[in-house]
């Protein structure tokens, strides 16, 4: 196989990895009934006048398996904390004690579980569609090569081992969400 077969590969499985990394951190954001700091990781908060994520304005930490703790390093910024959550319309009110802000997660019901797995397949599905899209453009990358030389036999075992690649990926994306939708369905 050529250098540039084999570029087109590699280059192939790091975008399909890229896909696949940002499969699991949007997996991590989908609450499964335990408290999780990364779940609120994508608030962001007024920091005077710019907008900072709110793992850096306030410490995260999980208190038990139901509550998280945000402890702001600033006192002043337990308002714009607490608004941003409540704005986030994550489906959870913040506590403030005036020291630190409590988040509560109540327990999730039937229909909330069902609602979660749906969002889950949701991410799965658009993972899949990237590493197809990403699969495609391999493929016409590996046609063009085959238009400047490269033997019909090698671009019809390319585009078999980009295929093979795809499918390996895309089983990932379902060991995936058969754990994620085990979590959340497991009371």
């Amino acid at each position: 196989m050529t250098e540039d077969v084999s570029s087109i590969i590699t280059s192939g499985q790091d975008q399909m990895q890229k896909a696949i990394n940002h499969l699991e951190a949007e997996l991590i954001k989908i609450r499964a009934g335990k408290a999780n700091p990364q779940m609120i990781d994508s608030i962001m908060v007024d920091y005077y006048g710019s907008q900072m994520p709110i793992n850096q304005v306030a410490n995260i930490s999980v208190m038990d398996a139901r509550t998280l703790s945000i402890q702001p390093w600033e006192k002043n910024m337990l308002q714009p904390i607490e608004r941003a959550i409540i704005a986030a319309n994550i489906g959870i009110n913040p506590q403030n004690d005036g020291v630190l802000i409590r988040l509560f997660l109540p327990p999730l019901t039937e229909e909330r579980r069902k609602e979660l797995v749906k969002k889950c397949q949701a991410e799965g599905e658009h993972s899949k569609v990237a590493i197809r899209n990403i699969r495609r453009d391999a493929i016409e990358n590996i046609k063009k090569l085959q238009k400047n030389g490269l033997s019909e036999d090698a671009a019809k075992d390319a585009e078999n081992e980009m295929q093979q690649v795809t499918d390996k990926f895309i089983s990932v994306i379902e060991k995936h969400l058969t754990t994620k939708e085990k979590e959340i369905m497991s009371v």
